[in-house]
């Protein structure tokens, strides 16, 4: 990409600047409580790079400067800015003198800044917005006015009393209440977060359905939701100072998921982590706003128990909280859970995954979760393609997983490419590795990265979400009965009586009977669902019911019955959602300025047992045992293949690279004496090893 320098903005010797003049403020509006300095959006870049294709390659500047008149005898003042797409620092700054940076969050914001006295000066004043460059970021700032009045004064000229209840019951619930202003900005709210509401600019999150908090005198459009289960509810007001206004919104449970239990396996607090910004008192509150039924704390290197901040704060019924930890080394990041609260801390040295699996000591009836596999954290990145083969799930280094979970969606930390993880899994099933998918959010905050956003669904007791047993979540989700969700929610249901998770005796079958459902609220859409079978595509439809609530796709598939064992897993994709009720973010790590926003999907794998073994082979299993028979004949290797799948086949040639016997001779016999499947296999894996290895 070329390197391209930005230059602040001035119209005075060569920076493009936006000037006012303080004389023709006074003259039009020296009486007005608000002063608009600059009504426009501007286009900054900080560093030489553009960020995403959606910005122009030319900024218009590194930096906005305005000048503006102003007098500090006046009273207090309040400078008000709104601004998107801030992922890096950029600070505001007064004549010099700091007034704080931009909070780091790519959503439309309004916020508010008080002007200390001391920062003004007669005449002329001088603001400035301008960031670090380290690294680059693009962003657009404006629509910055001064209020003659102090911060709260401004928050406080209109008052607003929200009630949301459940649309069955009647009652109060939970929930998180969404305002926006005219341009559709995140409005900064006069509230405060309390052990009962958890409050961010233009984002509330009310313990009991209920609010009342200030905001400036204008038109709003107010949202309630409750996290992926429930509708939205809407409304447009207009709120007139001195004139409280009651504003009452009803949601229902448009998804219900029986049997199945929501969870969060990837959960921080700025109290323990130390970074973010969600309290422990806070967290608890956006846990049961977003329905959310069992909740993983994974702090970094501690072990936190919510049971009793959970209980102080009357929200203990509506959902479980279980100990875990991130235990975050040098060579990745793993979320292990359920701990004792009260048990030695796991040792976080190791520099190797046979270290790291040593000290997790990962015993029946403990989760341990790779987290986002695809990211560089400290310099190591544990799908790395110079280390991770993911066409075959082989590690090049010859480690072995310390896993038996891996996050397919993090909604904190998305991937570019909605399919990468997807296909990362597919690679480890097929090398034999009973890996869980999970879904989960990451999230640090109270409303920049949403918690529970993505999750993870485990087959489970759910009646009782405050009472959840832990052991029954664990060994379902250990057992892979699981249904990953990032605003839609696949499930798969075979021959009429097996999920996720569960194996299918079908030998004596000549065909499977695949009952496909896509769930998801009114709010999200699916447009394509599709079926794998080893992780090769099997069939592919697009749902009709666009805008359907709960149901976006159900229809029973008949698909012959695999020659050989196989998992089938069900995957449906759809468009993101850019309403900022339940806003999809941008990737954390992107690996392109291209960015389609999506939802995702997944279901657990299904095990299918063909031949009649009582049990489940995998195509590593195959693969090594064709290997045994053919005992070094490649020519005997390659007829034998001839009768399995790709994934058997690409598993043949990694038995063979990994046992040193993948050579010239060896590759120039498969590739000569294959059927034509079978080389397509094995040539997609050597292209797939050298790029690994030349990346090494």
């Amino acid at each position: 990409m070329r390197k391209r320098t930005c230059k602040r903005l001035t119209t005075v010797s060569g920076t493009v600047a936006v000037i006012l003049s303080g004389l023709a403020i006074c003259a039009v509006q020296c009486t007005a409580v608000e002063r608009t300095l600059d009504k426009r959006m501007h286009h900054l870049r900080s560093g030489d790079e553009r960020e995403w294709a959606k910005f122009p390659e030319e900024a218009e500047g590194n930096a906005l400067t305005v000048t503006f008149a102003a007098d500090p005898a006046d009273g207090p003042h309040t400078l008000r800015v709104r601004h998107r797409d801030v992922k890096q620092t950029w600070r505001l700054r007064l004549n010099d003198q700091n007034l704080g940076s931009l909070p780091p969050d790519e959503n439309d914001i309004t916020t508010f800044w008080e002007i200390p006295p001391s920062a003004l000066r007669p005449g002329d004043n001088q603001l400035a917005i301008e960031g670090d460059g380290r690294p680059s970021d693009d962003i657009e700032v404006g629509d910055l006015r001064l209020i003659d009045r102090t911060r709260r004064e401004a928050l406080s000229a209109a008052t607003l009393n929200v009630v949301v209840t459940d649309a069955q019951t009647g009652h109060p619930v939970p929930s998180r209440v969404t305002v926006v202003d005219e341009n559709g900005s995140l409005m900064t709210i006069g509230a405060e977060s309390s052990k009962r509401l958890a409050v961010r600019p233009g984002v509330l999150y009310t313990a009991d359905g209920m609010a009342e908090f200030g905001l400036p005198a204008e038109k709003y459009t107010v949202y309630a939701g409750r996290g992926f289960e429930y509708s939205v509810d809407v409304k447009q007001i207009e709120v007139a100072p001195g004139q409280p206004q009651v504003v009452r919104l009803a949601i229902r449970r448009e998804v219900p998921m029986p049997g199945f239990v929501s969870c969060d396996t990837h959960v921080h607090t700025l109290t323990y982590s130390g970074h973010g910004d969600a309290t422990l008192d806070e967290r608890l509150v956006t846990l049961a706003g977003e329905g959310v039924e069992l909740s993983i704390a994974t702090d970094h290197n501690v072990k936190i128990d919510y049971r009793k901040a959970l209980e102080s704060s009357g929200l203990s019924t509506f959902y479980t909280p279980v100990v875990g930890n991130e235990v975050t080394t040098r060579v990745g990041h793993f979320n292990v859970f359920p701990l004792d609260a009260d048990g030695p801390l796991i040792d976080v040295g190791g520099t190797s995954w046979p270290a790291v699996s040593n000290a997790i000591d990962a015993k029946e009836g403990r989760v341990v979760v790779l987290n986002h596999p695809r990211d560089v954290h400290g310099g190591f990145r544990p799908f790395a393609p110079a280390r991770h083969l993911s066409l075959a799930g082989e590690e090049l280094d010859g480690w072995e997983l310390p896993a038996n979970a891996m996050e397919l969606v993090n909604s904190g930390a998305l991937q570019t490419d909605p399919w990468r993880l997807v296909y990362d899994w597919f690679g480890l099933l097929n090398a034999g590795h009973r890996i869980t998918p999970v879904g989960s959010s990451d999230s640090h905050d109270v409303a920049r990265s949403i918690v529970g956003q993505a999750r993870t669904y485990i087959r489970c007791h759910d009646d009782q979400p405050g009472k959840i047993s832990v052991a029954e979540a664990v060994g379902s989700l250990l057992a892979g009965r699981v249904l990953v969700s990032f605003g839609l929610a696949a499930d798969v249901e075979v021959n009429g009586r097996y999920g996720p998770g569960d194996l299918v005796s079908a030998a004596s079958c000549a065909e499977l009977d695949v009952r496909v459902r896509v769930l998801g609220p009114s709010w999200s859409d699916a447009t394509e669902v599709v079926l794998f079978v080893n992780g090769s595509e099997a069939r592919r439809e697009k749902p009709p019911q666009a805008g359907h609530a709960r149901i976006k796709y159900d229809s029973i598939w008949t698909i012959p019955r695999p020659r050989r064992d196989a998992h089938l897993v069900v995957v449906a994709i759809g468009p993101g959602v850019s309403n900022p009720y339940w806003p999809t973010a941008k990737p954390y790590q992107p690996d392109s300025p291209e960015w389609a926003p999506y939802t995702l999907g997944v279901t657990g794998a299904v095990y299918i047992d063909a031949d009649d073994t009582a049990g489940y082979t995998s195509p590593r299993a195959y693969a090594l045992e064709l290997a045994r028979q053919a005992a070094g004949d490649i020519k005997r290797l390659a007829s034998l293949l001839a009768d399995y799948d790709e994934a058997v086949t690409v598993q043949a040639a990694a038995v063979l690279h990994q046992r040193g016997e993948l050579t010239d001779s060896t590759v120039k016999a498969l590739l000569g004496e294959s059927s034509s499947r079978v080389r397509a296999a094995v040539a997609r894996y050597l292209d797939a090893l050298r790029q690994g290895e030349r990346r090494r």
